[in-house]
């Protein structure tokens, strides 16, 4: 298999963008359609919920970095007071050959980061305090490289973008998991033989687990292939694969879950959030793997 090329690369991501954007309001109509239907809105429902997909779909691509980092309570790094911070994301970021992201801080003791954005001129890097008190300089910079790639490698668009779509469907998922079992409960009230709509409630529950776990096996695939090429890039930027692999190793040693995170960020983030919990649609790569990989890489 030939490789890609950086623009081939950049290509795919951008592709990979507009099906998932696709794919997501397929299933969003769907979902949308058994409200219109057992609420009996007609074709005024239909039409206010394609206009709030298309709206929907225009915010995830255009507003998705700023939803992400409010999410987790990211706050700009004042450049006196981390200086070094915005040293480092400067240097690898010329090394990289895109213009300097914005840096963001998190009030977060887990040791951790993630870059975001819908391409290199509209990006940004946000680190935790935990990762800036527990790394030495070199650390730093492997972990800044890493997400330094993926803004290079426009992995930041894909990622942000599942964000916030995963996180409206995992939240439309409870919504019509509450809405359903109250409906249920009305409908016995009702009429105890209505088992028409009792069966129909039950294919919407069905649907409404299928749904969110689609978008999470999308998202986990394409997460953990990204790690892996984003920690080979960021090496051979800054001509060192031993910061980030010594980086990961302090991060992996760190077990405590992360108290600001949720199912649909977990994935921008450079390691597992939620510690070493082990999760059925992982987003990541298992850590010492990547470590593996890392020192086996000549540059």
């Amino acid at each position: 298999m030939s490789r890609k090329t950086l623009y081939e690369l950049q290509a795919e991501n951008v592709r990979k963008t507009y099906l998932f954007i696709v794919t997501f309001s397929l299933i969003l109509f769907a979902i949308g359609y058994f409200f219109v239907w057992y609420f009996n809105w007609g074709l005024t429902g239909i039409v206010l919920l394609a206009i709030f997909i298309v709206l929907y779909n225009w915010i995830a691509y255009e507003q998705s970095d700023k939803i992400a980092l409010a999410s987790v309570g990211a706050i700009p790094a004042h450049p006196e007071e981390y200086y070094v911070l915005h040293n480092i994301v400067e240097e690898v970021a010329l090394a990289a050959g895109i213009p300097k992201p914005n840096v963001y801080i998190m009030e977060e003791s887990q040791p951790n980061a993630f870059a975001t954005g819908k391409d290199p001129k509209h990006a940004s890097v946000c680190v935790t305090t935990g990762l800036l008190q527990m790394m030495n300089r070199e650390e730093l910079q492997g972990v800044i490289a890493h997400e330094i790639s993926h803004i290079r490698n426009r992995d930041i668009l894909l990622m942000t973008v599942v964000a916030v779509v995963a996180g409206l469907i995992i939240l439309l998922r409870d919504v019509m998991l509450r809405s359903m079992w109250w409906g249920m409960g009305e409908s016995r009230r009702r009429d105890k033989n209505d088992n028409g709509a009792i069966i129909l409630l039950i294919i919407g529950l069905i649907f409404s687990i299928i749904a969110p776990l689609i978008v999470l096996i999308i998202r986990s695939a394409i997460s953990r292939q990204r790690e892996y090429l984003a920690d080979a890039t960021g090496a051979y930027i800054v001509r060192d694969p031993y910061g980030l692999a010594s980086a990961l190793e302090k991060i992996g040693n760190y077990t405590r879950p992360m108290r600001v995170t949720s199912d649909a960020t977990a994935h921008l983030f450079i390691s597992n959030p939620f510690g070493r919990a082990e999760k059925l649609f992982a987003t990541h790569p298992p850590i010492e793997e990547r470590i593996k990989r890392l020192k086996s890489l000549t540059m």
